[in-house]
């Protein structure tokens, strides 16, 4: 008797990925307007606004367990750590969490350049934060030849396939780069080193890639053409007034953390709802 043949099994269908299109008009530091400034009594209004709505969104995604990625990358002195504090001023800890990013350790040094992040990514119901990120490998260390040529050539598919990979999990990304002029940095540098306590911000490297600032401005300009997508773009906003910088960073992260995302919180569960007024002895319908 001849054994039964085994049955043919088709192969199983490919996971749908999102085409990693860049963009056809992407931002570029060339041409923009620098001029934009904002006065004390409208920065102060719109700031108390935008931190509640970010706060709104950042409830929604803890409550809902999203995810989202900020990247921050800018000149040094742009005022990256200013918006972030102005965004963590009124968000709780347990949802908004920093990364601020330094040289490798020679442990991180040894391994490939993404696994360092990997560890810092968002948790469900959480928003990070990167102060300085991956891109450091097709920016600084591209500049300062901290990695080879063929590697960070190399990175700029890397890092489009890694972002791919976090919107197709369903993570956020929200990319800004924030730019200023030569002159401007220049003054930030003196006002650092006049400043007792800001004095420390100011070290060796600020000052020797303030001299290299050609080859930065080339490869940020690279950096855009070729690394925003369609998906996740990159936001370019001119900072040489430091409180229109952060309304404008802030309002833009809001606007993308809130497109497509319900808002409002959700209501309570009835019983639990019954058990609190019980509790508190709050009369139904009573606020």
């Amino acid at each position: 008797m001849s054994p039964t043949p085994l049955k043919q099994r088709s192969a199983p269908a490919a996971p749908e990925r999102s085409p990693i299109r860049l963009q056809a008009d992407p931002p570029t530091l060339a041409g923009l307007d620098m001029t934009p400034r904002v006065g004390w009594d409208k920065y102060e209004k719109r700031l108390a606004v935008l931190q509640l709505q970010l706060k709104e969104a950042t409830t929604a995604y803890w409550i809902q367990k999203r995810r989202a990625v900020i990247v921050f990358e800018g000149w040094d002195t742009a005022g990256k750590g200013g918006v972030i504090r102005r965004m963590n001023w009124t968000l709780d800890p347990r949802m908004f969490k920093v990364c601020s990013i330094a040289a490798p350790t020679p442990q991180e040094f040894a391994q490939h350049y993404l696994q360092r992040f990997w560890n810092r990514l968002p948790a469900a119901g959480e928003l990070v934060a990167f102060d300085r990120s991956w891109y450091g490998r097709v920016l600084v260390e591209r500049v300062e030849n901290f990695a080879s040529e063929a590697a960070w050539r190399r990175a700029y598919e890397e890092i489009n396939e890694f972002e791919r990979m976090l919107f197709d999990d369903g993570v956020r990304v929200v990319k800004i780069f924030l730019h200023i002029t030569k002159d401007e940095q220049m003054a930030r540098f003196r006002a650092r080193f006049k400043h007792p306590l800001k004095r420390w911000k100011l070290c060796e490297e600020d000052l020797r890639n303030r001299a290299r600032w050609a080859e930065y401005e080339t490869a940020v300009e690279d950096m855009l053409r070729l690394t925003s997508t369609e998906a996740i773009p990159w936001t370019v906003i001119p900072a040489n007034d430091k409180k229109y910088a952060r309304l404008t960073t802030i309002s833009h992260i809001v606007d993308s953390l809130s497109h497509g995302v319900e808002l409002q919180p959700p209501p309570l569960a009835p019983d639990f709802e019954r058990l609190v007024r019980m509790i508190l002895g709050i009369e139904d319908g009573a606020e």
